[in-house]
């Protein structure tokens, strides 16, 4: 297949929405599909078409700075790329994965073609708005959301109970696609006593693991609140932090005890996961929560709210403990109970990593690519006089 990809978001950018992205593109170029991305230009890149690898083309438009996240771009509307590079690429399908205005200028190229096209529900942009002061504006966001994925051929979601509460407030044609790890590379294995002595722990004490956006909409105090009460009993224990945001100079000066690490990638990353013990995932906004997937394939003991991935992948009290949605009280016990009973946190842990060995990228890449063999043969419109072009078509 030619496949079309749209996204606001793409790595270098580091976020779990970018490495989705990443995975979904090298995923379907290795079964043999030539992918076309677009994506907000970049300072530190060409803004040229460039071959990423021999099946992957790149083409970066203007983006504008997302309010809050200096680092991501809102892609402009591309139409004129558009309505040259489908006809000209003789694209099957397309993924748009972001519906911010780039998105929405997909869309519309996709309908003017009749090309099918698959919309990704990565954010709840909705429910994000909350949280920065325009929760007025969140059933405004809704509807437009509706809007955009009714119009497209289907909307991948990531777990079931989206799907349903998706469904009930009058989206259609939802497919459950869940996210994948691998765990080949986020492994226990990777446990550094080097670097636990540089947060100036021994074996035998507590590393409560935090990664993610240091931002309101993570619920961050939450967190802060639960590893407070953890110390208390635990008092040699530390919270390391992966990640950084628009709270992190905020949670510095709040909280000087705390391990603030910054971002990491590659083998770092995997390496600070598996030197943790305790891993609390306090969001309540997450689509999916990649980090949860990462945190149980490197052996930690997750606490996480009742929803989301923590919702399709834990079974309370055998890989992960659960709370209620939104019930503080019950993630705050449920993070002293990990940290005070060793045997049952070290069951979790291993059933976590159990669990996750189970969650491969390769199974779930081609289950991706039959969905959208089948969505584009039911729904793409083949124009005879477009002439056949390779991924390299300008």
């Amino acid at each position: 297949m030619k496949i079309l990809v749209v996204t606001e978001t793409y790595p270098p950018e580091i976020n779990g929405v970018a490495r989705t992205l990443a995975q979904i593109v090298e995923g379907l170029a290795g079964l043999g599909h030539e992918l076309i991305l677009v994506r907000p230009a970049r300072a530190d890149r060409a803004t040229s078409p460039a071959p990423i690898n021999e099946r992957i083309m790149a083409f970066d438009v203007k983006g504008f700075p997302l309010p809050g996240y200096p680092c991501l771009q809102f892609g402009m509307p591309a139409g004129r790329l558009f309505n040259r590079l489908i006809p000209r690429c003789r694209i099957d399908i397309a993924y748009i994965a972001t519906e911010g205005p780039l998105g929405l200028s997909a869309l519309r190229a996709c309908k003017r073609f009749g090309i099918a096209s698959l919309a990704g529900m990565h954010t709840n942009f909705h429910h994000y708005s909350r949280h920065y002061g325009a929760g007025l504006i969140a059933p405004l966001l809704l509807r437009f959301l509706r809007y955009f994925h009714n119009r497209a051929s289907g909307t991948l979601v990531p777990t079931q109970s989206m799907a349903d509460t998706l469904r009930s407030g009058g989206f259609q044609r939802l497919h459950v696609w869940p996210r994948g790890v691998h765990a080949h590379f986020f492994d226990p294995q990777r446990r550094s006593t080097t670097l636990r002595r540089r947060w100036e722990l021994n074996n035998e004490d507590l590393a409560v693991m935090y990664v993610g956006r240091i931002a309101a909409e993570k619920n961050i105090e939450t967190a802060f609140d639960a590893f407070e009460l953890i110390r208390s009993w635990h008092p040699k224990a530390r919270f390391v932090l992966v990640g950084d945001g628009p709270l992190r100079e905020a949670v510095r000066a709040a909280y000087p005890h705390a391990v603030l690490c910054g971002q990491k990638l590659g083998y770092e990353l995997a390496e600070h996961y598996a030197s943790g013990d305790i891993f609390l995932f306090p969001s309540t906004t997450e689509t999916f929560g990649n980090v949860t997937l990462e945190a149980m394939a490197s052996g930690l003991a997750v606490v996480a709210y009742d929803l989301a991935a923590a919702h399709e992948l834990i079974d309370d009290g055998h890989n992960g403990l659960l709370a209620p949605a939104g019930n503080k009280a019950a993630f705050l016990a449920a993070a002293r109970r990990c940290a005070d009973n060793e045997p049952l946190r070290l069951q979790l842990k291993h059933h976590a990593r159990v669990t996750a060995l189970q969650q491969g990228w390769p199974k779930l890449i081609k289950n991706l690519e039959h969905l959208m063999l089948s969505i584009s043969t039911q729904d793409s419109v083949d124009d005879p006089e477009s002439p056949a072009q390779s991924a390299e078509c300008p």
